[in-house]
């Protein structure tokens, strides 16, 4: 994947979480693998460069994703009159292509109020930290891009693909259930505070002051969640108390306060060690809350143990954990998860590979300061 980044960095390049050096962990966490070449777009030269990168020959080329207005010298039918194959995707806010981010988009639909303390009302939405539809926005377009891919390969055919922040929230949403709730049931979801809508599942405190979450959505579960406290008994007297049925995970919801009363104490008096060990080998389905840091430093699943992870030495910052693709494909190696570029350090050699430019034509280019690179951000 080859990035075309301004000169002197594009919007992201120094968004924060940030090192002690000012450089941003953002931008080489996300760029990882990618070659990225520095170029002035404003200048024409800098413009005929990139449209012929974007439209360069091959089975590989010819496939472009921007959330710049696909409009002018970047519009899609302009692009494809040097390649008719040219597969484009257009990523904006909103559908109307008025300007949005995840943030904005979250708000709008109706996660903060169904987040957050129980209880808490209309006047104290409470956001979450992760952008999910930023990150659902990704994968999204990734797989249209693939699909219009093999369309391409099946039928010789490209396309222009649109996707719209707020068309993936919305529609992610709906396939949750919550427009239909809304439409149907006449009311809006509540806050629940960490309690888990629609089946069991809460957060408690260890002996040792540590958290923990324990769920039971299926009936294994459950069921197991009793065994192995030993509070089947207690839990069945439940039952007439209420009238419900804690084989059914709706009436475990609505059995929710009594049933985190019983667990309180039995949580309480053991330590987290002690729960993992009693846990461990039964069908409980549980976690337990880790800080960013607690993540590194006690969990397996983020360790070079697990082989999505591996060290990285990324230049000018020094070496951590990185990850690679969650993939692991039966008939292909787990790629090693390399560094992200530095800013324009690809721009020779994208220039001579791709486009067939030797060293004078790339010397003059770098001397009329239409393209630069590797750059210090």
């Amino acid at each position: 994947m080859i990035r075309f980044d301004p000169i002197r960095g594009g919007l992201d390049a120094r968004r924060w979480p940030l090192d002690n050096h000012g450089k941003s962990l953002y931008w080489v966490g996300l760029n990882k693998g990618k070659r990225s070449i520095a170029i002035d777009t404003r200048k024409p030269e800098g413009q005929e460069i990139v449209t012929a990168l974007i439209t360069a020959p091959g089975p590989g080329n010819g496939i472009f994703l921007t959330n710049f207005p696909a409009s002018g010298w970047l519009g899609y039918e302009t692009l494809k009159k040097r390649r008719n194959d040219l597969i484009m995707l257009n990523l904006f806010g909103s559908p109307d292509g008025s300007s949005a981010v995840d943030y904005t988009v979250n708000c709008a639909v109706g996660i903060p109020f169904s987040t957050g303390p129980a209880h808490s009302d209309a006047t104290h939405p409470v956001n979450h930290a992760l952008p999910a539809w930023d990150a659902i926005t990704g994968v999204t377009s990734a797989l249209g891009i693939v699909t219009a891919e093999r369309h391409r390969r099946l039928t010789g055919e490209g396309q222009f693909i649109k996707i719209a922040l707020s068309d993936v929230a919305m529609a992610m949403v709906g396939n949750l259930g919550y427009i239909a709730e809304a439409e149907l049931m006449h009311e809006d979801r509540p806050a629940f505070g960490n309690y888990l809508y629609g089946a069991y599942g809460r957060d408690f405190e260890t002996k040792d002051h540590r958290l923990i979450y324990i769920v039971a959505i299926t009936d294994r579960m459950w069921t197991e969640l009793g065994r192995v406290t030993g509070l089947t008994e207690r839990f069945a007297l439940i039952e007439p108390l209420l009238g419900v049925n804690l084989k059914d995970e709706g009436d475990r919801f609505r059995a929710r306060d009594i049933i985190s009363t019983v667990l309180e104490g039995w949580v309480s008096a053991r330590t987290l060690d002690e729960i993992k060990a009693t846990f461990a080998g039964s069908g409980v389905c549980w976690g337990p809350y880790q800080t960013f840091r607690q993540m590194l430093t006690e969990d397996p699943r983020c360790s070079e143990t697990n082989p999505i992870f591996k060290e990285v030495e990324q230049p000018g910052i020094g070496k951590y954990l990185v990850p690679g693709s969650p993939l692991d494909f039966s008939t292909s190696p787990r790629e090693t998860p390399t560094r992200a570029p530095a800013l324009g350090e690809h721009t020779d050699q994208v220039l001579a590979d791709v486009l067939g430019l030797g060293d004078g034509q790339i010397g003059k280019l770098r001397d009329s300061k239409i393209v630069a690179g590797p750059i210090e951000l």
